[in-house]
């Protein structure tokens, strides 16, 4: 069946791995609503893809707030008269010693990372009817960890399992719910790439926002409907490496 037609919202669109959901969701025919709170970035992102001809839509919201997430699918539906997909993408990360990580920096990470994903879900779902799709961006980290994620690493662990129970309670509603944990993506922030860098990988490289955007339109084509609950960990196989010191 594929994607083409089909009305597909994303979060956190404005940049990065979410800029490239976007582009691929369009390159395949989709109708896309891009949501960012960046307000430039955000049309600078939407008027490129219209520029390459794609039927695009930009909504300036915070996922954090349940009014923003309301108005963000009215205009979904409002613009294209409905919601088939949903791409949770949004989320930020605060890397701070948990010995000084304030409470408003714990909160503000879990609000938008975790609780933003289940108040986008709720008001898709609301809106969907039947062979729906919602896929949440989790992380690796949710699985493994470096010293100081702490308030990141619960925000992922909680999308993962969020993921699963809304699969549950969404099923009956025709809604299918997966999740993808990315692991290493480069998308900029990470200054030049090192030989190492990709040599730690088994697949032989680190990622690009391309190879998550990639692992969307699997999860969301409704001829996968048998899929729903899942996390796919697209990480280039790093958390299977064991590492031990020479």
């Amino acid at each position: 069946m594929g994607h083409e037609g089909r009305v597909v919202v994303v979060t956190g669109a404005a940049r990065g791995i979410g800029r490239a959901i976007a582009e691929a969701f369009a390159a395949a025919g989709g109708r896309v609503v891009m949501a960012d709170r960046d307000v430039e970035a955000l049309e600078r992102a939407a008027a490129d893809l219209r520029r390459a001809g794609a039927e695009v839509a930009a909504v300036t919201a915070d996922v954090a707030k349940p009014e923003d997430v309301v108005r963000l699918m009215d205009a979904a539906v409002e613009a294209y008269g409905r919601i088939d997909t949903l791409i949770n993408n949004a989320g930020v990360s605060r890397w701070k010693s948990p010995l000084e990580l304030t409470v408003d920096e714990w909160d503000e990470v879990l609000n938008i990372n975790l609780r933003g994903v289940f108040l986008c879900a709720r008001e898709a779902a609301r809106r969907m009817r039947g062979q729906g799709a919602i896929v949440n961006i989790a992380s690796t980290r949710a699985l493994m960890s470096e010293p100081d994620s702490e308030a990141y690493a619960a925000s992922k662990g909680g999308v993962v399992a969020l993921t699963h129970a809304l699969a549950v309670s969404l099923g009956p509603y025709g809604i299918r719910v997966n999740a993808i944990s990315p692991g290493w993506i480069e998308t900029g922030d990470y200054g030049a790439l090192r030989p190492v860098d990709h040599a730690q990988h088994p697949s032989g490289r680190v990622g690009r926002p391309q190879d998550i955007a990639r692992a969307c339109l699997f999860l969301a084509d409704p001829d996968n409907g048998f899929i729903t609950g899942e996390n796919l960990v697209v990480d280039g196989g790093m958390t299977k490496k064991m590492i031990y010191e020479p």
